[in-house]
């Protein structure tokens, strides 16, 4: 399982932001949303990046000043995002130390292509690894699980605390995709010592497990009940209803 680089999308219009991190997403990367430069930050705190796409014109810290503050921090991408034509804006990015630079509005299939270029270049310098070195992940929910690691990240980048009962099960979930798992499964797979094979405490887990993870926990879309039988993960539901 290769480990998908993880792009940061810095924007304050919430359109622009959403609509970039769900096309990024959907072409297999892990996407941490910002909308602004103290959100950054606290990803940034939290867990290495690969790339930032970074536009430059946003209230309280600009892009230009957060491309100095991630140059100064690291290797990862970057490339900025704006609405306007102007040149020196263009200059002033290079010199920072930006990779490239895409005006608004623009082709997202453009913007893709110059994210993996980026990412060519970055990991042919670092011999043929991710500058994050983040580990296998995996999406669950609306977090990531990130295998290596043993830790679990909300959609903001922030760390969403686990017990190793809950990693454990995550972890067989995600190892058995689409498959149903009776309890005595699960238990078994996820080798626990902790619970007797008919202890509906697994149950309880389940339900605080789904309480991290879930858009809405009364209707879970990636970890279902299969009613006589037991539960089955299914990628990608990450939406209620």
């Amino acid at each position: 399982m290769s480990a998908p680089a993880h792009i940061v999308v810095v924007d304050d219009d919430d359109d622009v932001r959403s609509t970039v991190a769900e096309y990024l997403l959907r072409n297999g990367f892990a996407v941490t949303e910002c909308d602004g430069g103290e959100a950054l930050r606290c990803v940034m705190s939290a867990r290495p990046i690969d790339l930032a796409v970074l536009d430059i014109n946003m209230p309280g810290i600009d892009g230009l000043t957060l491309a100095r503050e991630i140059r100064a921090s690291g290797d990862a991408g970057i490339i900025m995002l704006t609405a306007k034509r102007d040149d020196v804006d263009r200059i002033v990015g290079l010199e920072i130390g930006a990779d490239d630079y895409v005006t608004k509005p623009f082709n997202p299939r453009e913007l893709l292509a110059r994210i993996r270029s980026v990412l060519r270049r970055a990991r042919a310098g670092n011999g043929g690894e991710s500058p994050a070195t983040m580990g296998r992940e995996v999406q669950m929910g609306v977090c990531r699980l990130n295998l290596d690691s043993r830790k679990l990240y909300r959609p903001d980048g922030s760390e969403q605390p686990l017990t190793a009962m809950e990693f454990d099960l995550l972890a067989t979930f995600a190892a058995h995709p689409g498959r149903v798992l009776s309890r005595d499964q699960l238990l078994d797979l996820a080798h626990s010592k902790e619970i007797e094979p008919f202890d509906r405490s697994i149950d309880i887990r389940i339900t605080r497990i789904r309480r991290k993870i879930e858009a809405d926990p009364a209707k879970p879309q990636t970890i279902k009940t299969v009613r006589g039988a037991g539960y089955v993960y299914t990628p990608g539901g990450t939406s209620a209803g």
